[in-house]
């Protein structure tokens, strides 16, 4: 908070008098630090109003040169809307748009990033900066609007209507210097329309800056990918995705179609991870994607963590609801009044059921496709259980197989690890977790997640799910004692379908683990020209649909014969390249009269000549040593990028060199905050469009024994001196 007396109440509520302006009301709370936990201080004063929105303030800096004096860009928008800052900083003509840091808000300002508010700018300030406002704030329809801002002070609120707020901005404005006005709803779907139209590819290398010039892939033709992984991957990312047929771009930001290449994946993993829980005891359930207001909002502690990602029904037609209604961001609090209902004694125990559905977290960063998307796909499992010990037994047994899922289907190496109190998952008791990496960014990514909830909601102020305990002599009557049962919750989403890519793809497209593949092995006939005789064609073409008929039916694998006319070989080879698939055998009429084909791997590009005789036992060989060699190649790469650190002044050159940092931690939720600070400071400069610089907890890892052994009482924790109590993963993440 600023210390002059500019920064005041008295001193702003005298300034927005003498504009005849008068807040309707100002509130004094505990100090705030993001966008729910100011809404809940709100919430939690008294007297405080009933309905408003949240005016968020970003101040953002574009690169400049070392001797220029940066000209800060400050965005006043609603809360809920939209503001990516790679897209604003296009709109604008400036490189690299990122957030300000502490040091220039205090230069301009004298204010941190929680009392940054509109009543920041002042005559002085306004002609230094670009003032950026929603144009959605200037329409009529918000002129009555009540907008919580922050009175230069992350813990005292005043509330002004829309058209006061745009009447201080405007008094603000000179003949030199006028407030920008921007659409950001326009921006956002402009943004969208130009990644889903069938140029998509070429518009994003067309607006990629200069310096990524050097990422396109010389000589590409519009098949190929055209984008270097290791050079632009976001843009090869997509592309990837895209040109494999993986998915579509949908008319809703966020939002993405999956086309049959990849939801079969999906198909896959809930195959076996389905056939899995149920032998566990495990049965499948279906509860409604809508929750009441009142409901969803029972546990303060859990919908704290989503709240700013919930997304809710105000309407039914052209009548307001009485109340609203969230579409579900994960189902604790859909299900659990039911348990309390059906659970009414110890022989009810264990519950144990699972949901394969949708859930919609209204995602505000960059929305990745897979990676975070405003909707996904996921299993969620709920389970309750009479003891602790049971609750705890399953946790692991859960991970496990995630754990599974990823190393034996995805060929994806993951460490599993527990979660530390800053990242568990909220109002849980503790989480444990496997951990992905992606090694072209250096980025960990959590793979999935097992939490055991505790007694948190089973308590009698929070669903009241009880039984009377088996072993109390007085169990029946009056005075029997109760126990809240223990339970626990676990997801693995389609959020693994995107690490999958990431891990295994290359500059030529998909690489698919032979498990997962919708076609294991596609036979492509060669050798066929325009002057080839009918007869001819038609021998190796039978050829072709014989050998994939017999992977099919003897081998039990899943094999396709590209027959297509139209298409040269070569061009079905890139086709079938780009879409990842682990085989492909070509036959031509050398081949068929030596009675061979000749297998090309996707993975390494290697040929070999194979023989038609039990072709079905010798190609399901190959694709299990695929299978295998992927997943080897790929824990190689993770292990080497574990480095352990004990010194801090080597924790962000090995961020930097695209590692996982190992290092001893004192567990402490102070020092995460202040790691993820001093690591984001002090970074190099990311890409615009890549998550946060600092570096945040990933997991504790399980086997400690894999680092060298820690001291008790000797080691210190490497960020903070003291304590030491275990080798922790931190790293960048997804």
């Amino acid at each position: 908070m600023a210390s002059s007396s500019s920064s005041s109440v008295e001193a702003i509520t005298s300034l927005l008098t003498s504009l005849s302006i008068t807040p309707t009301q100002t509130l004094t709370h505990t100090p705030t630090t993001s966008p729910s936990t100011w809404r809940t201080s709100i919430q939690e004063t008294a007297n405080a109003p009933t309905s408003f929105e949240l005016i968020k303030t970003l101040v953002y800096k574009p690169k400049t040169a070392k001797t220029a004096t940066p000209i800060p860009v400050v965005v006043i928008a609603r809360d809920t809307t939209e503001t990516n800052s790679g897209a604003i900083g296009k709109k604008l003509g400036l490189k690299e748009l990122r957030l300000a840091n502490e040091d220039l808000l205090k230069e301009f300002f004298g204010l941190d990033k929680d009392s940054i508010s509109p009543l920041a700018i002042t005559s002085s300030t306004f002609p230094k900066i670009q003032t950026i406002i929603d144009t959605s704030l200037l329409s009529s329809t918000t002129s009555s609007t009540l907008f919580a801002i922050h009175a230069n002070s992350s813990s005292t609120t005043l509330f002004l209507t829309g058209s006061d707020l745009i009447k201080y901005l405007k008094s603000l404005e000179t003949e030199s210097f006028k407030l920008q006005e921007l659409d950001f709803a326009a921006l956002s779907a402009e943004s969208t329309t130009t990644a889903s139209g069938p140029g998509a590819a070429a518009q994003t290398s067309r607006a990629a800056p200069k310096e990524k010039e050097d990422a396109k892939i010389e000589g590409a033709v519009q098949v190929a990918i055209g984008v270097k992984k290791e050079v632009d991957f976001a843009s090869w990312y997509t592309n990837v995705l895209l040109k494999g047929d993986m998915l579509d771009y949908y008319s809703v930001s966020g939002c993405y179609i999956l086309k049959p290449w990849s939801y079969s994946i999906w198909e896959e993993i809930q195959h076996w991870f389905d056939a899995k829980i149920k032998e566990m005891g495990v049965q499948n359930s279906y509860f409604p994607i809508f929750v009441s207001q009142k409901v969803l909002e029972r546990e303060k502690d859990h919908i704290e963590g989503f709240s700013p990602e919930v997304a809710w029904v105000t309407r039914a037609g052209s009548s307001e609801l009485e109340e609203p209604i969230a579409i579900r961001p994960t189902s604790e609090t859909v299900m659990y009044p039911y348990y309390a209902k059906w659970i009414k004694s110890h022989r009810d125990l264990p519950l144990k059921l699972n949901q394969w559905n949708n859930v919609v977290r209204w995602e505000f960063k960059n929305p990745q496709p897979f990676l975070r998307t405003r909707e996904f796909l996921w299993q969620e499992g709920h389970t309750a259980f009479l003891t602790k010990a049971e609750a705890e037994v399953e946790v692991r047994q859960i991970l496990e197989l995630y754990r599974l899922v990823y190393e034996e289907l995805l060929a994806v190496p993951v460490i599993p690890g527990i979660k530390s109190e800053k990242e568990k998952f909220a109002g849980g008791l503790y989480t444990t977790t496997v951990e992905g990496f992606i090694p072209t960014t250096g980025r960990g990514i959590q793979a999935a997640t097992s939490h055991c909830l505790g007694q948190n909601f089973s308590r009698a102020e929070m669903f009241n799910i009880v039984v009377e305990d088996p072993n109390d002599a007085n169990i029946g009557g009056q005075g029997g004692k109760k126990l809240h049962v223990w339970q626990n919750s676990w997801g693995l989403s389609t959020r693994a379908i995107g690490a999958m890519v990431m891990v295994h793809g290359d500059n030529q497209g998909l690489v698919l683990p032979p498990r997962v593949a919708l076609v294991q092995v596609v036979v492509v006939p060669c050798g066929i020209t325009a002057k080839t005789k009918d007869e001819e064609r038609a021998r190796i073409n039978e050829a072709c649909e014989a050998l994939a008929e017999k992977l099919r039916k003897v081998g039990g694998l899943r094999a396709k014969a590209d027959l297509r006319d139209g298409y040269t070989p070569g061009w079905k080879f890139n086709e079938w390249e780009q879409k990842g698939v682990p085989v492909r055998l070509e036959i031509g009429p050398n081949d068929l009269s030596k009675s061979q084909t000749l297998s090309v791997r996707r993975d390494t590009g290697v040929k070999a000549p194979l023989s038609l005789d039990e072709i079905e036992t010798t190609v399901k060989g190959l694709l299990d040593q695929i299978q295998k060699d992927m997943f080897v190649r790929a824990k190689e790469v993770y292990d080497g990028r574990l480095k352990e650190i004990t010194k801090w002044d080597d924790v962000v050159p090995a961020l930097d060199a695209k590692n996982v940092v190992v290092m001893p931690w004192c567990e402490r939720v102070e020092c995460e905050d202040d790691i993820k600070e001093r690591s984001g400071r002090s970074s190099e400069p990311q890409d615009e469009r890549a998550p946060s610089a600092g570096a945040k907890s990933l997991c504790i890892p399980f086997d400690q024994s894999r680092f060298t052994p820690l001291e008790i009482g000797k080691t210190k924790c490497t960020a903070c001196g003291q304590d030491a109590k275990s080798w922790t993963m931190f790293g960048r993440s997804y």
